[in-house]
């Protein structure tokens, strides 16, 4: 069983460092028409998309992606702290 907790927790992993990613191609022009960005676009938009319906702006600044991270962070704590339990 702790081989699924860890696969899972890879995948977490690897997820939020393309979250990561893609967060900060917003930084730069045009870097999210290019193929990595649109590949980036279709795995974090479907997960960013909630949190932008119920998070408003701040101003310019949007801070949904922030709570996104945080929730997932939250989700591979939750899956460690599974792992320890089985």
């Amino acid at each position: 069983m702790n081989f699924v907790f860890g696969i899972l927790s890879q995948i977490i992993s690897i997820y939020s460092w393309a979250l990561i990613i893609y967060i900060l191609m917003s930084w730069f022009p045009n870097a999210r028409e290019t193929s990595i960005g649109q590949f980036l676009a279709r795995i974090c938009e479907p997960y960013l998309e909630p949190f932008r319906r119920f998070i408003p702006p701040i101003g310019m600044i949007d801070i949904s992606p922030l709570v996104a991270f945080f929730v997932l962070n939250l989700a591979a704590r939750g899956v460690m702290s599974l792992s320890v339990w089985f």
